[in-house]
Protein backbone atom coordinates (compact mmCIF):
# COMPACT_ATOMS: atom_id res chain seq x y z
CA UNK A 1 0.00 0.00 0.00
CA UNK A 2 1.41 3.09 -1.09
CA UNK A 3 1.44 6.26 1.61
CA UNK A 4 -0.73 8.30 -0.17
CA UNK A 5 -3.60 5.07 -0.27
CA UNK A 6 -2.56 4.34 3.39
CA UNK A 7 -3.54 8.04 4.22
CA UNK A 8 -6.67 8.29 2.65
CA UNK A 9 -7.51 4.88 4.43
CA UNK A 10 -6.45 6.41 7.91
CA UNK A 11 -9.05 9.88 6.87
CA UNK A 12 -11.64 7.47 5.77
CA UNK A 13 -11.56 5.27 9.18
CA UNK A 14 -12.68 1.61 6.87
CA UNK A 15 -9.45 -0.22 8.66
CA UNK A 16 -11.39 0.86 11.99
CA UNK A 17 -13.89 -1.28 13.94
CA UNK A 18 -17.30 -0.30 14.84
CA UNK A 19 -18.02 0.56 18.27
CA UNK A 20 -19.56 -2.35 20.37
CA UNK A 21 -22.73 -2.18 22.54
CA UNK A 22 -20.56 -3.09 25.34
CA UNK A 23 -18.05 -0.17 24.02
CA UNK A 24 -20.73 2.37 24.80
CA UNK A 25 -21.55 0.83 28.26
CA UNK A 26 -18.05 0.64 29.35
CA UNK A 27 -18.26 4.90 28.38
CA UNK A 28 -21.18 5.91 29.38
CA UNK A 29 -20.31 6.18 33.45
CA UNK A 30 -17.84 8.96 32.59
CA UNK A 31 -20.79 11.35 31.80
CA UNK A 32 -21.67 10.76 35.63
CA UNK A 33 -18.38 10.76 36.84
CA UNK A 34 -17.12 13.49 39.36
CA UNK A 35 -13.85 13.87 36.72
CA UNK A 36 -11.83 16.34 38.14
CA UNK A 37 -12.96 15.83 42.06
CA UNK A 38 -11.65 11.90 41.40
CA UNK A 39 -8.58 13.27 39.14
CA UNK A 40 -7.72 15.03 42.52
CA UNK A 41 -8.02 12.34 44.82
CA UNK A 42 -5.42 10.39 43.04
CA UNK A 43 -3.52 13.40 42.43
CA UNK A 44 -3.36 12.98 46.32
CA UNK A 45 -3.59 9.59 46.43
CA UNK A 46 -0.10 9.24 44.09
CA UNK A 47 1.75 11.00 46.74
CA UNK A 48 1.14 9.03 50.25
CA UNK A 49 4.60 8.31 51.08
CA UNK A 50 3.49 5.67 53.43
CA UNK A 51 5.96 3.08 53.06
CA UNK A 52 3.54 0.05 53.78
CA UNK A 53 0.68 1.47 51.41
CA UNK A 54 3.13 2.90 48.78
CA UNK A 55 4.60 -0.67 48.29
CA UNK A 56 1.63 -2.68 48.27
CA UNK A 57 -0.01 -0.38 45.61
CA UNK A 58 3.29 -0.60 43.78
CA UNK A 59 3.34 -4.44 43.89
CA UNK A 60 -0.14 -4.78 42.84
CA UNK A 61 0.32 -2.09 39.98
CA UNK A 62 3.12 -3.96 38.82
CA UNK A 63 0.98 -7.55 39.29
CA UNK A 64 -1.98 -6.19 37.28
CA UNK A 65 -0.73 -4.02 34.22
CA UNK A 66 2.56 -6.54 33.96
CA UNK A 67 5.09 -3.90 34.33
CA UNK A 68 8.42 -4.55 33.10
CA UNK A 69 10.42 -3.75 35.81
CA UNK A 70 13.92 -5.08 33.82
CA UNK A 71 14.18 -1.66 32.27
CA UNK A 72 13.57 0.70 35.02
CA UNK A 73 16.49 2.57 36.38
CA UNK A 74 14.92 1.85 39.65
CA UNK A 75 14.50 -1.74 40.11
CA UNK A 76 13.63 -1.93 44.33
CA UNK A 77 10.23 -0.48 44.73
CA UNK A 78 11.57 0.77 48.17
CA UNK A 79 13.88 3.40 46.17
CA UNK A 80 10.30 5.03 44.91
CA UNK A 81 9.55 7.61 47.61
CA UNK A 82 5.84 7.42 46.93
CA UNK A 83 3.65 6.00 43.89
CA UNK A 84 4.18 9.02 41.27
CA UNK A 85 7.47 8.86 41.47
CA UNK A 86 7.09 4.42 40.05
CA UNK A 87 4.63 5.33 37.77
CA UNK A 88 6.81 8.39 36.48
CA UNK A 89 10.13 6.15 36.71
CA UNK A 90 13.13 7.07 34.72
CA UNK A 91 14.05 3.93 32.59
CA UNK A 92 17.82 2.61 31.86
CA UNK A 93 20.07 5.06 29.96
CA UNK A 94 20.04 1.93 27.28
CA UNK A 95 16.58 0.33 27.13
CA UNK A 96 15.87 3.25 24.82
CA UNK A 97 17.87 4.74 22.30
CA UNK A 98 17.33 7.54 19.43
CA UNK A 99 17.34 4.88 16.33
CA UNK A 100 16.49 7.34 13.27
CA UNK A 101 18.53 9.47 11.35
CA UNK A 102 18.82 13.24 11.45
CA UNK A 103 16.18 13.91 8.99
CA UNK A 104 13.41 11.76 10.66
CA UNK A 105 11.20 11.85 13.68
CA UNK A 106 11.54 9.73 16.17
CA UNK A 107 8.72 8.56 18.45
CA UNK A 108 8.09 10.61 21.45
CA UNK A 109 6.65 7.83 23.91
CA UNK A 110 6.04 4.40 24.14
CA UNK A 111 2.34 3.17 23.61
CA UNK A 112 0.16 2.32 20.60
CA UNK A 113 -0.95 4.90 17.84
CA UNK A 114 -5.08 5.46 17.87
CA UNK A 115 -4.84 7.53 14.29
CA UNK A 116 -2.46 8.52 12.04
CA UNK A 117 -2.45 10.64 8.57
CA UNK A 118 -3.34 13.79 7.12
CA UNK A 119 -5.60 16.74 8.33
CA UNK A 120 -8.47 16.81 5.79
CA UNK A 121 -8.98 20.82 5.86
CA UNK A 122 -9.58 21.30 9.51
CA UNK A 123 -10.71 17.41 9.98
CA UNK A 124 -9.18 15.05 12.33
CA UNK A 125 -9.88 10.98 12.18
CA UNK A 126 -10.70 10.04 15.92
CA UNK A 127 -12.49 6.60 15.17
CA UNK A 128 -15.14 5.01 12.34
CA UNK A 129 -17.62 7.88 12.70
CA UNK A 130 -16.08 10.21 14.77
CA UNK A 131 -13.84 12.94 13.56
CA UNK A 132 -13.62 16.38 15.59
CA UNK A 133 -12.09 19.69 14.50
CA UNK A 134 -8.58 21.51 14.35
CA UNK A 135 -10.04 24.83 15.72
CA UNK A 136 -11.33 23.03 18.35
CA UNK A 137 -8.38 21.07 19.34
CA UNK A 138 -6.16 24.18 19.26
CA UNK A 139 -8.88 26.01 21.91
CA UNK A 140 -9.59 28.38 18.86
CA UNK A 141 -6.19 30.02 18.20
CA UNK A 142 -6.59 30.54 14.30
CA UNK A 143 -3.00 31.15 13.62
CA UNK A 144 -2.38 27.56 14.44
CA UNK A 145 -5.17 26.27 12.79
CA UNK A 146 -3.59 28.31 9.61
CA UNK A 147 -0.95 26.70 10.08
CA UNK A 148 -1.88 23.10 10.52
CA UNK A 149 -4.41 23.06 8.19
CA UNK A 150 -4.32 20.10 5.71
CA UNK A 151 -1.65 18.91 7.25
CA UNK A 152 -0.23 15.42 8.69
CA UNK A 153 -1.15 13.97 12.94
CA UNK A 154 -0.95 10.90 14.80
CA UNK A 155 -2.83 10.29 18.03
CA UNK A 156 -0.38 8.26 20.57
CA UNK A 157 -2.13 6.53 23.34
CA UNK A 158 -0.21 5.83 26.61
CA UNK A 159 -1.14 2.69 28.37
CA UNK A 160 -1.20 2.46 32.50
CA UNK A 161 1.74 -0.10 31.96
CA UNK A 162 3.90 2.01 29.35
CA UNK A 163 6.73 4.85 29.73
CA UNK A 164 4.71 7.66 31.15
CA UNK A 165 8.00 10.30 30.06
CA UNK A 166 7.67 12.60 26.95
CA UNK A 167 10.49 12.92 24.96
CA UNK A 168 11.21 15.38 21.98
CA UNK A 169 10.69 13.73 18.47
CA UNK A 170 12.90 16.45 16.08
CA UNK A 171 14.97 19.31 17.16
CA UNK A 172 12.90 22.75 18.75
CA UNK A 173 12.54 25.56 19.46
CA UNK A 174 9.59 26.63 21.91
CA UNK A 175 7.67 29.21 20.73
CA UNK A 176 4.55 29.11 23.19
CA UNK A 177 2.19 26.66 25.06
CA UNK A 178 -1.07 26.73 25.85
CA UNK A 179 -3.26 24.85 28.73
CA UNK A 180 -6.71 24.56 27.82
CA UNK A 181 -9.17 23.09 30.58
CA UNK A 182 -11.64 20.53 29.60
CA UNK A 183 -13.50 17.09 30.48
CA UNK A 184 -11.27 14.50 31.91
CA UNK A 185 -12.90 11.32 29.45
CA UNK A 186 -11.17 7.95 29.32
CA UNK A 187 -8.84 7.81 26.15
CA UNK A 188 -8.85 4.20 25.52
CA UNK A 189 -9.90 2.67 22.66
CA UNK A 190 -13.87 2.15 23.96
CA UNK A 191 -13.76 5.98 24.63
CA UNK A 192 -12.51 6.63 21.46
CA UNK A 193 -14.77 4.98 19.73
CA UNK A 194 -18.10 6.08 21.31
CA UNK A 195 -17.72 9.59 22.83
CA UNK A 196 -17.51 12.23 19.74
CA UNK A 197 -15.05 14.79 19.64
CA UNK A 198 -12.86 13.40 22.68
CA UNK A 199 -9.77 15.38 22.48
CA UNK A 200 -10.84 18.68 21.82
CA UNK A 201 -13.24 18.52 24.86
CA UNK A 202 -10.54 16.57 27.38
CA UNK A 203 -7.99 19.02 29.23
CA UNK A 204 -4.52 19.17 27.08
CA UNK A 205 -1.44 21.05 27.12
CA UNK A 206 -0.64 22.58 23.29
CA UNK A 207 3.65 22.81 22.81
CA UNK A 208 4.09 24.79 19.43
CA UNK A 209 7.79 24.59 18.43
CA UNK A 210 9.79 25.93 15.20
CA UNK A 211 11.23 22.48 13.85
CA UNK A 212 13.44 21.92 11.14
CA UNK A 213 10.16 20.29 9.23
CA UNK A 214 8.28 23.95 10.13
CA UNK A 215 6.08 24.41 13.07
CA UNK A 216 5.09 21.29 15.31
CA UNK A 217 2.17 20.73 18.17
CA UNK A 218 2.82 18.68 20.64
CA UNK A 219 -0.20 18.12 22.56
CA UNK A 220 -0.74 16.63 26.00
CA UNK A 221 -4.26 15.86 26.55
CA UNK A 222 -5.65 14.83 30.12
CA UNK A 223 -8.05 12.44 30.91
CA UNK A 224 -9.76 10.12 33.63
CA UNK A 225 -7.29 9.34 36.76
CA UNK A 226 -4.86 12.10 35.30
CA UNK A 227 -3.69 13.95 38.00
CA UNK A 228 -0.79 15.89 36.70
CA UNK A 229 0.17 17.44 33.39
CA UNK A 230 3.76 18.57 33.45
CA UNK A 231 6.49 20.03 30.92
CA UNK A 232 10.16 20.22 31.65
CA UNK A 233 10.92 24.00 31.44
CA UNK A 234 6.89 25.31 33.31
CA UNK A 235 7.23 22.37 35.91
CA UNK A 236 3.58 21.24 37.03
CA UNK A 237 0.56 22.87 34.68
CA UNK A 238 -2.38 21.63 36.17
CA UNK A 239 -2.97 21.09 39.04
CA UNK A 240 -4.23 23.28 39.82
CA UNK A 241 -7.11 23.34 37.07
CA UNK A 242 -8.04 26.79 35.53
CA UNK A 243 -11.55 27.73 34.36
CA UNK A 244 -9.67 29.37 31.14
CA UNK A 245 -7.07 29.17 28.92
CA UNK A 246 -3.64 30.17 29.95
CA UNK A 247 -0.91 30.77 27.79
CA UNK A 248 2.91 31.60 28.04
CA UNK A 249 4.87 33.31 25.25
CA UNK A 250 8.85 31.98 24.89
CA UNK A 251 11.24 34.55 23.39
CA UNK A 252 14.38 33.05 25.28
CA UNK A 253 15.53 30.82 22.84
CA UNK A 254 14.21 27.68 24.54
CA UNK A 255 15.54 25.07 22.80
CA UNK A 256 15.12 21.18 23.34
CA UNK A 257 17.06 18.60 21.58
CA UNK A 258 15.62 15.63 19.73
CA UNK A 259 15.08 12.91 22.28
CA UNK A 260 15.41 15.27 25.12
CA UNK A 261 12.70 14.72 27.63
CA UNK A 262 10.12 17.53 27.60
CA UNK A 263 7.26 16.58 29.40
CA UNK A 264 5.62 13.61 31.60
CA UNK A 265 2.05 12.25 32.46
CA UNK A 266 1.30 11.60 35.71
CA UNK A 267 -0.78 8.53 35.40
CA UNK A 268 -1.29 7.47 31.25
CA UNK A 269 -2.84 8.85 28.69
CA UNK A 270 -2.68 10.42 25.20
CA UNK A 271 -0.04 12.67 22.89
CA UNK A 272 -1.19 14.23 19.74
CA UNK A 273 1.60 15.15 17.29
CA UNK A 274 0.71 17.95 14.40
CA UNK A 275 2.74 19.11 11.26
CA UNK A 276 2.16 21.32 8.79
CA UNK A 277 1.15 20.21 4.78
CA UNK A 278 3.99 18.77 2.86
CA UNK A 279 6.18 19.12 5.90
CA UNK A 280 6.80 15.15 6.76
CA UNK A 281 5.55 11.56 5.20
CA UNK A 282 4.83 9.32 8.28
CA UNK A 283 6.47 5.57 8.12
CA UNK A 284 4.16 3.40 6.25
CA UNK A 285 4.27 0.58 8.48
CA UNK A 286 2.30 2.63 11.26
CA UNK A 287 -1.28 1.73 11.60
CA UNK A 288 -4.02 2.47 13.89
CA UNK A 289 -3.09 0.00 16.86
CA UNK A 290 0.28 -0.35 16.17
CA UNK A 291 2.40 -0.63 19.38
CA UNK A 292 5.22 1.54 19.18
CA UNK A 293 8.26 2.62 21.52
CA UNK A 294 10.44 5.90 22.11
CA UNK A 295 13.33 6.20 19.82
CA UNK A 296 11.69 4.43 16.99
CA UNK A 297 11.41 6.06 13.74
CA UNK A 298 7.69 7.59 13.05
CA UNK A 299 8.42 9.28 9.54
CA UNK A 300 10.48 11.37 8.05
CA UNK A 301 11.32 15.52 6.83
CA UNK A 302 9.65 15.84 2.98
CA UNK A 303 11.98 17.35 0.46
CA UNK A 304 10.14 20.51 1.02
CA UNK A 305 11.34 20.83 4.77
Amino acid sequence: MSTKQRMNSSNTGKHKEQASLLDYFKTWPLFLLPQHFLSSLIHRFMQIKNVAFKNQQISQFIKLFNVNMTESLHQDINQFIDFNHFFTRQLKADARIDRTADNELCCPVDGAISEIGNINDEQLMQAKGHHFNLSDLLAGQQSLVNIFRDGSFTTIYLSPKDYHRIHMPIDGTLQEMFHVPGKLFGVNRASVKTIPRLFARNERVISIFDTPAGSMALIQVGAIFVSSIETSWQGVITPPRKKSVQSWQYQDEKKISKFEEMGRFNMGSTVILLFSKGSIEWDTNLQPNTPVQLGQRLAHLSRKS
